[in-house]
């Protein structure tokens, strides 16, 4: 199983995107998928700007979701992440984890979502509602804390 790692500028659909993970296979008996939107942060952000190196981003998604596949009996693994300005209510990302069973793939889209929420190669940068440029989003301690479990669950 080779997971799909896409990073594109249009959105996405998530019932295409798990009809084509799912289709053909009648092992699969688990499909777990998370999908991030944009928070309009209580009306304070008009939009987030997410910026990424092409090339790179992909390279170190696809191993963390290499690391996934080998860590858990996965039938299939999609991470999709978008990039360019995103206004609330839009989908930002996605990640879908197939499997026999369920535990399989919730431990799988929870590993997978916690890398992409830290540590993957993104920026982000606010766009008020006032009309000015915010600052670039730092990485938050409660997702740092979730993402340190998977180093002593190996």
């Amino acid at each position: 199983m080779t997971p799909l790692v896409r990073i594109q500028r249009e959105d996405f659909d998530i019932g295409s995107e798990i009809a084509a993970l799912t289709r053909g296979n009648p092992n699969i008996g688990a499909v777990v998928s998370f999908a991030g939107l944009c928070r309009d942060e209580s009306g304070r952000l008009a939009a987030l700007e997410l910026e990424h190196y092409p090339g790179m981003a992909e390279t170190e998604i696809a191993r963390v979701a290499a690391e996934a596949a080998a860590r858990w009996p996965l039938s299939g693994l999609v991470a999709i992440h978008r990039f360019g300005l995103i206004k609330p209510g839009e989908q930002i990302v996605l990640v879908i984890a197939t499997s026999s069973h369920r535990r399989e793939a919730f431990e799988a889209a929870d590993f997978l979502m916690d890398y992409l929420k830290t540590r993957a190669p993104f920026w982000k940068r606010e766009h008020l509602a006032d009309g000015t440029l915010g600052g670039w989003v730092e990485a938050k301690t409660d997702d740092d804390d979730s993402a340190r479990r998977w180093e002593t669950n190996r």
